[in-house]
């Protein structure tokens, strides 16, 4: 009797698996929407210029990875590759910061963040830093979650009050280097990373920190959470679970309580185990990397153009009127020059107009052309240029504080994986 149920059943599988090879296969339900990209949403390019090192290259990728997900995270860097080769790739891309670290002669860590392509440039000297893998080693439970750089994370300012126009610059350059919180629309489910810049008033440094952020039950001690949690807890050492729970008498006061300020009524559901209208307790941690920034210079152009700020370099009055004075004449020549431009542009299409020809894509290229005859005048009036070994240079020279011949650093090193 057992043999014959035995081939019974063997039929059956085999029917089913025929079936489902023919005709029956298997439909997908579930399809991965991807998420829409709202307009105006930052970009950026995490790039290193030069011979940086190994350290400054890990670093270079922490960056890329604190910037996701919108950043090129696998992006690699060529010998031959220029700024301007970044550049003109940034405007089809619809990339708007770029973000470049190198070393100086002297070997000291640097970053410029620029706004694509017009500026302006910040110049900062890296202080100090420590990469993620560092950060992650002093931590008992580090934490590391896929999920939490699929959105971009949330932006803290602090203590960038005053009035002087370069903290008020850092600031707007620092926030518009992630996307904008709506709050209306926002699920509070994306919110799963901050990103903290504060500013030191006594050293005037730029301290930057990378946390992930957790909700965790409020009131309940850690051996109750461990069970809430669905983890197995390990009572090896107890003779049976309610040992285990009543270990919570003798457990420390962070193991129980949770501070009155970081306890906070959820507006909305946060998973599955955090539900609407309940108290929990938010918790913050660091992923790294941290960097320490010193403002060195803010410049006008991408890596170039005239320098609106320097912290190694004062002005006179009469120098500064000079200085304003020439900018207001260069303004000047650049509205002549759009005007007789936009006169030449009319001119044209009345002539076109009279001989019956459509001019709608020759007014196009030309204001495509006045733009960037714009661009490339102003570098030339300033004498700088798109190039990254002339800006790598200056800047390496006011590193430095020394005053020297501009060097040319166009090859950059490929990726150190």
């Amino acid at each position: 009797m057992s043999i014959y149920i035995y081939f019974f059943f063997r039929f059956v599988l085999s029917w089913k698996s025929r079936n489902q090879m023919v005709g029956h296969r298997r439909k997908k339900k579930r399809t991965h929407v991807v998420p829409k990209e709202e307009e105006g949403t930052p970009k950026s390019f995490v790039i290193k210029a030069g011979s940086v090192g190994r350290s400054l290259a890990q670093l270079v990728r922490d960056t890329r990875k604190a910037m996701e997900p919108n950043t090129a995270t696998r992006l690699r860097e060529r010998r031959g590759n220029k700024l301007k080769d970044f550049v003109s790739v940034a405007g089809p891309l619809g990339v708007t910061h770029m973000l470049i670290f190198s070393r100086s002669k002297a070997g000291l860590p640097n970053l410029r963040i620029g706004r694509s392509p017009r500026g302006p440039t910040l110049s900062f000297h890296i202080s100090a830093y420590s990469n993620t893998r560092d950060v992650m080693a002093l931590q008992k439970n580090p934490r590391s979650v896929l999920q939490d750089f699929l959105t971009s994370p949330l932006v803290v300012l602090n203590n960038f009050g005053g009035d002087a126009k370069h903290i008020k610059l850092m600031a707007t350059v620092f926030q518009n280097l992630f996307p904008t919180i709506r709050v209306q629309k926002m699920k509070l489910t994306d919110a799963r990373r901050v990103v903290l810049f504060n500013f030191n008033a006594e050293t005037g440094n730029v301290e930057f920190r990378h946390y992930s952020i957790t909700v965790k039950t409020t009131g309940l001690s850690k051996s109750v959470k461990t069970i809430l949690s669905a983890k197995i807890p390990d009572l090896n050492s107890f003779n049976d679970i309610g040992d285990f729970i009543l270990r919570g008498a003798f457990a420390s006061e962070s193991d129980v309580e949770d501070a009155a300020d970081s306890t906070v009524t959820l507006g909305q559901n946060y998973g599955k185990a955090h539900r609407k209208s309940e108290q929990r307790a938010v918790r913050l941690i660091e992923l790294g990397p941290r960097l320490d920034l010193q403002l060195v210079k803010i410049q006008s152009g991408m890596c170039g153009g005239e320098v609106i700020y320097h912290s190694l370099v004062t002005k006179t009055k009469d120098e500064i009127k000079a200085t304003e004075s020439r900018l207001a004449k260069k303004r000047q020549e650049k509205d002549r020059r759009r005007a007789e431009q936009q006169r030449n542009v009319d001119a044209k299409k009345l002539a076109n107009k009279a001989a019956g020809k459509e001019d709608d894509d020759e007014e196009g290229d030309d204001a495509d052309m006045d733009d960037f005859s714009d661009q490339y005048d102003d570098a030339d009036d300033e004498g700088g240029d798109m190039d990254e070994g002339e800006g790598e240079a200056e800047y390496e020279q006011d590193m430095d504080g020394k005053e020297g011949e501009d060097g040319d650093e166009d090859d950059q090193d490929e990726d150190e994986e």
